[in-house]
């Protein structure tokens, strides 16, 4: 019989894919570190470079308007009658004061962000300032009143002029550090805004990675679970050739050979009944010959036996197993106790002669590589399930490898076939126990 065998051929591996990704992502978290790298030390310029310097600026700037306001008092003081001092007295104060103002404009001048030309105007009139004070000391040395008199005139405004451009200054620096608070703010946004989009992004990309991997998962599982139908089916078909080729030699063994040889026994028996016709020594070959013919005869019926056992199909399960184990027995020298319990459905001819294939399987483990004197092979039923265990006393399972290969792969597909589980367990006593458990309720699916 010719069965279609679907090929699954392999999809297209997801490495490709998953490199690209990976591309893409490191390369945006690049563009995007470079992007924040340039962002920070743009903030940190703005805020070292305008917003830090104009603060220092205009606390220089209040420090100037401060003397100058000192300078103001102390004239309205020169010009106070109650006064009993000369002006010239006040030289010494308007000294210190001008040494006050001169370092504060000199340090100011390397922090001012304002025009070049305001902060010559500053200069320039505070250089005027000094200049027509100093005159006025000069003149009070020979006539107080004119000196009073120009300190009214023009001293004072020159004072209030200065002061005057101090303030415009400091409101300059105001508007200044305004504009770039709101350049901080700007950056901030920004630098928010871009986060959020290369979260997104990124959350994109993961989630356009995940979904190709669930969906080449979902291909691979599907196409994992094709295969393995494919092989169930590709098992069953191989295990039940096997069934059949052996029936087919059994039956040719038992029914030919067997013929054959038993006919040869019985022409021989005959002959050996002539003792007038034969001598002595021709009688005794013919004998020799009969027993080897008897033997042959044995072997083959065993060999049948083991082949396709006739009587799993006339007499169930429970009989070909007590057949089985006495001619083990003899071919070993290993000592099998049996025992059956329990009452369930019977098992049908096809888990019977899975169930039977696994006993001989896991004894002839016992023979070959267990190392044990006895083994144990017992048959529990239920109503739902029927149990079949075969335990010896060797070297256990730290010899796991003795029931590696093809018996193992057979006695596996078999339960596979019946829809039972196979379990391979440490014996108590040492060794191991190998357990067949069968559920009987599914028998007319694997018939």
């Amino acid at each position: 019989m010719m069965h279609n065998i679907l090929v699954v051929r392999p999809g297209q591996s997801p490495t490709i894919g998953l490199l690209a990704g990976l591309a893409v992502t490191l390369s945006a978290v690049g563009i995007y570190a470079a992007y924040t790298i340039v962002q920070l030390h743009g903030l940190r310029q703005l805020q070292a470079g305008t917003i830090d310097r104009n603060r220092t600026d205009s606390l220089l700037l209040l420090r100037i308007q401060n003397d100058l306001n000192s300078v103001n008092l102390a004239m309205r003081d020169m010009l106070d009658n109650d006064e009993p001092y000369p002006l010239t007295a006040w030289q010494a104060q308007f000294k210190r004061l001008r040494v006050d103002l001169e370092d504060a404009t000199a340090r100011e001048s390397k922090f001012s962000a304002t025009a070049s030309d305001q902060r010559q105007y500053l200069s320039g009139s505070m250089a005027q300032f000094w200049d027509a004070l100093d005159r006025i000391f000069a003149l009070a040395r020979t006539d107080e009143a004119e000196a009073r008199a120009r300190i009214r005139i023009s001293l004072q405004a020159r004072q209030g002029a200065l002061s005057t451009a101090v303030a415009r200054l400091l409101v300059q620096n105001n508007e200044v550090e305004q504009q770039a608070a709101a350049q901080t703010r700007q950056i901030y946004a920004h630098g928010e805004r871009n986060v959020y989009l290369f979260l997104a992004a990124i959350l994109i990309l993961v989630l356009a990675t995940g979904l190709s991997l669930v969906q080449y998962n979902k291909r691979m599982f599907e196409r994992v679970d094709e295969v393995s139908e494919q092989r169930s089916e590709l098992a069953r078909q191989l295990i039940t050739v096997q069934e059949n080729t052996f029936r087919y030699i059994s039956r040719e063994l038992h029914d030919e050979f067997g013929q054959i040889l038993t006919a040869i026994g019985a022409m021989l028996q005959r002959a050996g009944r002539r003792p007038s016709e034969l001598d002595s020594h021709l009688r005794t070959d013919l004998k020799e010959v009969q027993e080897i013919v008897q033997s042959t005869l044995d072997k083959v019926r065993t060999l049948s036996q083991a082949l396709h056992p006739a009587v799993l199909e006339e007499a169930g399960l429970e009989v070909a197993m007590r057949q089985q184990l006495p001619l083990f027995e003899k071919q070993t020298g290993i000592q099998v106790a049996y025992e059956s319990s329990g009452n369930g459905p019977t098992p049908d001819q096809t888990t019977a002669i899975h169930m039977y294939r696994v006993m001989q399987e896991a004894l002839n483990n016992v023979a070959r590589h267990s190392k044990a004197a006895r083994a144990a092979v017992r048959l529990r039923y239920s109503a739902e399930c029927a149990v079949l265990e075969v335990e010896d006393g060797g070297v256990g399972l730290h010899g796991a490898a003795r029931i590696g290969g093809m018996g193992l792969v057979s006695m596996r597909e078999r339960a596979e076939l019946l829809h039972g589980r196979l379990e391979l367990l440490h014996a108590d006593g040492g060794g191991l126990l190998v357990r067949l458990t069968v559920p009987l309720t599914a028998q007319e699916e694997h018939a």
